[in-house]
């Protein structure tokens, strides 16, 4: 274990106002945490802390992150979209997520019930970065302002919360983002909406 990473699973990621207070979203989930924790550090991989959450990589490579949200607890794939999935037990983040897919958790019975499962998943997902694949991405119809767009790539825990937004969310924020013509005032845009973002709701949402 990662001591870095041990203020995640007492504070949180520390992103929205909410972390480090009772309310913060990792208290919903302490004893499914611990248990996903737990599987993926017995898998092999190094534990870090990334973005704020707990990142579990491969000689360098960023395999999965463990997380917590509002609505569930999950493991999210950077590469997830590449792994075969014949039990059907991923999902995507968002509709528009084109990488990353989940194992989404509501409690512990359901992680107990796949485990294995879980450990198979990782050990592919480390085989599909030992290969070295990558993923083909496809052109979004919405074209990102280039200030969004190096948050999205720096900042996978971001990219994976605007995924989950639906279509409509996301081309609000979008809009919202390429509006002004310079590049200071649309980073700025960027910057206040991130709370927003990782929080799940939209520009508009209260």
């Amino acid at each position: 274990m990662n001591k870095s990473v041990d203020n995640y699973f007492i504070e949180g990621c520390g992103r929205c106002p909410l972390g480090g207070t009772p309310d913060c979203k990792v208290h919903s989930w302490t004893s499914e945490l611990e248990l996903l924790r737990k599987i993926v550090l017995n898998c092999g991989l190094t534990e870090e802390s990334k973005w704020g959450a707990p990142c579990y990589t491969f000689q360098n490579k960023n395999i999965l992150m463990v997380s917590a949200l509002k609505e569930y607890c999950c493991i999210s794939f950077f590469k997830g979209s590449l792994l075969s999935d014949d039990k059907n037990l991923l999902v995507k983040p968002g509709p528009s997520s084109q990488a990353a897919r989940l194992f989404k958790f509501k409690n512990i019975d359901e992680i107990i019930k796949i485990e294995d499962d879980i450990r198979a998943y990782i050990f592919e997902a480390i085989e599909v970065e030992k290969a070295g694949i990558k993923i083909q991405f496809r052109k979004n119809p919405e074209p990102i302002p280039e200030e969004f767009e190096a948050k999205l790539e720096k900042d996978p825990f971001l990219k994976t919360a605007f995924e989950a937004l639906t279509p409509g969310r996301q081309r609000s924020y979008i809009l919202h983002f390429s509006q002004p013509k310079q590049s200071k005032t649309r980073t700025s845009r960027v910057e206040k909406c991130i709370p927003q973002i990782l929080n799940g709701k939209g520009l508009n949402d209260r």
